[in-house]
């Protein structure tokens, strides 16, 4: 599932002859694969262990390289205190775009690509420590996530929340590409910026006009060339929606032209969590209406 003091701020534009509608069924099947997805979502924050709400602790690699350290000591910079972990458990930096763990305990283990390992060179993902999950997060800011499948808050949670599917939201539009596609960077809540390619813009006909909103593919390891997702903000944000910002994934269809499902909007991760590094929606992608859709936020409903 976005640039950085480059872009002015768009507002919306006036109101334009809507698409022809969606056929009744296809209808139906779109809000029922949706209605599927948001019930997939909620089963993963509450019983996945790589929920965001099982997030612990980030700990960020120096801009100069060097070994993070993971074990049970007090001395190493990633301490977990559990007996499935062993003292100086394994070390762990980057090297190119991916990383590389070894264990310091001689009889320690790591899990990586479903087996255990003394080493390992692993491409940004994730790898098991005792009962511990540890994402190796590269995002132009790599750190180390560490992930507790038994952390209470998932029992305490009661969400993700949604508005009601609204077919008015969901809209197919041809991608306006860039003359050349420059390279960008978008701010981030962890303070280094991300490289993206702006691709182009989408004009979305809506219930109260048209907008135009850029689309991004992120420069990191793992985005593939059809990845691109639309960052935005608008009058829910804050005020019904996440504050910090909106995420939607973008389809392309056989005939070139992109599905853009606004009731498929998302929360970042970094609304449930401090120790993500999430895309901060460029000035250009920050709406003046208000789109009900999607994945709403009851704490900023106020």
């Amino acid at each position: 599932m976005v640039a950085h003091g480059l872009i002015l701020a768009l507002g919306w534009m006036a109101a334009a002859p809507a698409h022809p509608p969606v056929h009744a069924a296809a209808a139906d099947t779109f809000a029922t694969a949706t209605l599927k997805d948001r019930d997939d979502t909620v089963r993963y924050f509450h019983e996945n262990a790589m929920s965001p709400l099982a997030t612990i602790l980030r700990q960020d690699f120096a801009p100069d390289g060097g070994w993070i350290t993971i074990g049970s000591a007090a001395d190493n910079a990633v301490v977990l205190a559990d007996s499935s972990v062993m003292p100086h458990h394994l070390r762990v930096k980057v090297e190119g775009q991916g990383f590389r763990a070894e264990v310091v305990d001689t009889a320690a283990r790591f899990e990586a690509d479903h087996a255990p390992t003394a080493a390992a060179t692993v491409a940004p993902g994730t790898i098991g420590v005792g009962r511990y999950r540890v994402r190796l997060s590269y995002q132009n800011a790599p750190a180390v996530i560490v992930f507790d499948p038994r952390k209470p808050a998932t029992a305490a949670f009661q969400g993700p929340t949604y508005w009601k599917y609204d077919a008015r939201y969901r809209c197919v539009a041809a991608l306006a590409r860039e003359s050349r596609a420059d390279t960008v960077y978008i701010e981030s809540t962890h303070g280094q910026p991300r490289a993206a390619l702006r691709v182009g813009r989408f004009t979305l006909r809506l219930p109260h006009g048209a907008v135009k909103l850029a689309a991004y593919r992120l420069l990191e390891p793992g985005v593939s060339d059809n990845d691109l997702g639309v960052f935005f903000m608008d009058a829910t944000c804050g005020k019904g929606s996440y504050h910090g910002g909106r995420f939607v994934d973008v389809e392309k269809r056989p005939d070139g032209r992109y599905v853009v499902d606004l009731n498929r909007a998302y929360n970042p991760s970094c609304a449930y969590s401090p120790h993500y590094n999430c895309p901060i929606p460029p000035r250009e992608n920050r709406l003046s209406i208000a789109i009900p859709a999607g994945e709403s936020w009851p704490e900023d409903s106020r």
